[in-house]
């Protein structure tokens, strides 16, 4: 489509959001994935209580964790589970980012005026599709991102690789291992995805709609950060949870709900703001990346799929 002899933006369909999403989101996880294991580590510490009375408490804020991981382990370890790091976000940022707009028409009935509760009602529903989606890959990045524990105790890895680990778990777990957690996981994504894209989607329109910015990359920064702002605070409980009882062996917790009340019994309400730091920065500059890589890589697939388009009609002419 042209328009005084420049092409014109169409709005993107639903497959170049979906792939645009799940792109973006491999860019962030590539960027920000030491955070996200530094996160982790902090996060199930505490789960075994030292033994000695003398004995430290290995991990100290985000920075230590990952000075300590470079330092003693070699800073491959800042990046174990990545590769399943980068199939979740493949197969879950694609669903819960990508169908979100798809999922407010829906509920719209193709409506482009979307109510503060419908674009909650289509956070909630895309981020639980994509956990239902995506859960094992989940599991096993969170299994190797959390395995030095594990050496500690039994000399040996948990996993040898990627595929061993889907592997073992289904043959040890059962493919019922594969998806543990998984309401937890739920929860949790239902919250991270109201409060990322909506937050993000509400701050973005507000924005615009007062003339602060123009649709373009610091109006995208500026609302990507307060999304990763208001995210941390509300999931961080769910998320700590989460990875507790997703990294546990067999029989440790009866349940999410158990595993919680293990927490606050044993190590009180701050254990649910575990790692709370690397959270933020994680979830904060992941929510950054991603959303204006995803603004980026949409715009630069509709202008190609038009020049694509423009050309193949010249040829016929």
């Amino acid at each position: 489509m042209m328009s005084d002899g420049e092409p014109v933006d169409l709005p993107p369909t639903a497959a170049v959001k979906i792939f645009s999403a799940g792109t973006a989101g491999c860019v962030a996880e590539l960027l920000t994935f030491p955070l996200d294991t530094a996160k982790v580590r902090l996060q199930i510490q505490g789960e075994v209580r030292p033994v000695l009375k003398d004995q430290r408490v290995k991990y100290r804020g985000v920075f230590g964790t990952i000075f300590t991981m470079v330092t003693t382990e070699g800073p491959r370890s800042l990046y174990s589970g990545l590769v399943a790091g980068l199939q979740r976000q493949m197969s879950f940022a694609s669903v819960r980012i990508g169908l979100y707009d798809t999922m407010k028409q829906v509920y719209t009935r193709g409506s482009e005026n979307a109510g503060i509760g419908i674009r909650l009602l289509a956070g909630s529903t895309t981020g639980a599709m994509a956990v239902a989606f995506a859960q094992p890959t989940d599991v096993v990045k969170v299994r190797f991102q959390a395995q030095v524990r594990l050496q500690e105790s039994s000399s040996l890895k948990r996993y040898n690789g990627t595929i061993d680990a889907y592997k073992s778990i289904a043959r040890d777990e059962g493919i019922k291992g594969l998806w543990k957690g998984c309401l937890p996981n739920i929860t949790r994504n239902a919250i991270v995805n109201c409060s990322e894209l909506v937050t993000y989607d509400i701050i973005k329109e507000l924005i615009l709609k007062c003339n602060l910015m123009t649709d373009n990359m610091p109006c995208h920064f500026t609302a990507a950060f307060a999304a990763g702002f208001c995210t941390t605070i509300v999931a961080s409980p769910v998320d700590v949870v989460k990875t507790r009882f997703m990294n546990s062996t067999p029989g440790q917790y009866r349940g999410a709900i158990n595993c919680a009340l293990t927490m606050l019994i044993k190590e009180g309400p701050t254990a649910f703001y575990k790692g709370f730091m690397p959270s933020f920065l994680r979830l904060g500059s992941w929510n950054i990346v991603m959303f204006v890589s995803y603004e980026q890589i949409k715009r630069a697939v509709v202008r190609l799929q038009q020049y694509g388009s423009l050309h193949f009609n010249l040829s016929d002419n």
